[in-house]
């Protein structure tokens, strides 16, 4: 019996929640209150909530989640006995127009298994969004997460479109990618990533008339990372992020974590706990993008390489190097003020800033917004010294939850 929209509904709503990356921050904005329909940005967005209690707004749905494809480690793989369904390119469209009607989003996150060929999917995704900017007049947020298989044709095409791209650049090693993806070639990702970076430079760039070309992807490209479904430690993760934040101009990258799923989990062993780490390697991350960290660096405090699931990576490194510490705090540098555990990227702002108008105290890092439970080893200020706390051998239990002991009812 064919299924009802309702029912694909809830099948591909369910098998997006493995696509990570559909943020929408960076892209350019759009208002409709002139004509179309839609607004990338603003106010007047409501948001809906899933079951579980998560606050999204944007229809976040694969285009269909059967697939040709054999990935060892994704639930929508051929092999897989999942419950399949397939959405046509007018019943996207629908759906993203009711729900932006209703207020229940504020654009599209589309992604899909491929079906037929990298190109036929891909030209399927084309055309929903050609459909809704042009023959509707969207004007909202539209991520499309992108076939690197495809023909450069359509993925130019895709740009013109979409707000942002995705390619995945699936695992962090290329061996793992040939073993566990065979029909994924680590090239064939990259080169496509390269596409994206050259389209957006090439859009920002005048003619010769000075006429600027249609824009490409305003809001750029991400991709996403599976961690844990290989024996790649939280270096050769980062390193690998480091990479493509620097030869792709990537927004952001998302680290997924692998959880063993039905007919893989023999073959792909669950090697640490998954969250805690995928939000270690987030927090490492940001320290790499915004805090002047080098890999080697964050990496540093232990010698397998793997993150600290205890502590943040920030405080780790601290611990790691106490020699640095404690700082001054009306004397030290931006840098090394961004070293201090407890401060954020504000706090050494405000930091800056106010004590051009005198030394600062205790208090004033409180107001200011320094989280001083956490910093108040690493740092001097004329009412406060750490003393011999800075190199105290307990300091780190100081820091790591205290254990608990478990219910056995």
């Amino acid at each position: 019996m064919p299924k009802t929209l309702t029912e694909k509904l809830a099948i591909l709503a369910d098998a997006a929640k493995y696509d990570a990356s559909c943020a929408s921050s960076g892209t350019s904005r759009r208002d409709s209150t002139k004509d179309g329909i839609g607004s990338a940005g603003g106010s007047g967005i409501c948001h809906a909530y899933t079951p579980d209690g998560r606050c999204i707004s944007l229809l976040k749905i694969l285009m269909t989640n059967f697939c040709i494809f054999d990935c060892a480690y994704c639930i929508n793989r051929v092999s897989s006995g999942v419950e399949r369904a397939r959405f046509s390119p007018e019943e996207v469209v629908s759906l993203t127009l009711e729900f932006y009607r209703r207020n229940y989003i504020e654009g599209l996150f589309l992604s899909s298994g491929i079906i037929r060929s990298p190109d036929d999917t891909m030209a399927d995704m084309v055309r929903i969004a050609r459909m809704l900017r042009q023959d509707h007049g969207f004007k909202g947020y539209i991520h499309l997460k992108t076939i690197p298989e495809a023909s450069q044709e359509l993925i130019g095409e895709a740009g013109l479109y979409a707000d942002r791209l995705s390619v995945n650049i699936e695992l962090p090693r290329d061996d793992s990618t040939r073993q566990l993806a065979p029909q994924k070639k680590p090239e064939t990702i990259r080169a496509a990533m390269a596409s994206v970076r050259l389209k957006r430079q090439e859009s920002r760039e005048r003619s010769h008339t000075g006429k600027r070309p249609a824009r490409f992807a305003p809001a750029g490209q991400s991709t996403q990372m599976i961690v844990g479904a290989d024996a790649a430690n939280d270096r050769d993760i980062l390193s690998t992020a480091s990479r493509l934040y620097s030869g792709y101009k990537l927004k952001r990258v998302y680290y997924s974590a692998f959880s063993p799923i039905p007919d893989s989990s023999a073959a792909l062993p669950l090697i640490k706990p998954p969250l805690i780490r995928e939000h270690r390697l987030y927090q490492a991350d940001w320290l790499l993008r915004f805090y002047g960290f080098d890999v080697d660096e964050i990496t540093s405090p232990r010698p397998t390489g793997d993150l600290d699931l205890e502590i943040d990576p920030k405080l780790a490194w601290a611990l790691a190097n106490r020699a640095h510490f404690p700082v001054d705090v009306n004397r030290a540098g931006r840098d090394m003020l961004l070293r201090v555990p407890g401060f954020g990227t504000r706090t050494v702002k405000r930091i800056l800033t106010a004590r051009r108008s005198g030394a600062l105290r205790y208090g004033d890092l409180i107001r200011i917004g320094a989280r001083m439970n956490t910093a108040k080893p690493f740092v001097t200020l004329p009412d406060w010294s750490p003393g011999a706390l800075t190199d105290t051998d307990d300091l780190r239990a100081r820091f790591t939850p205290a254990p608990q002991q478990l219910s056995l009812f």
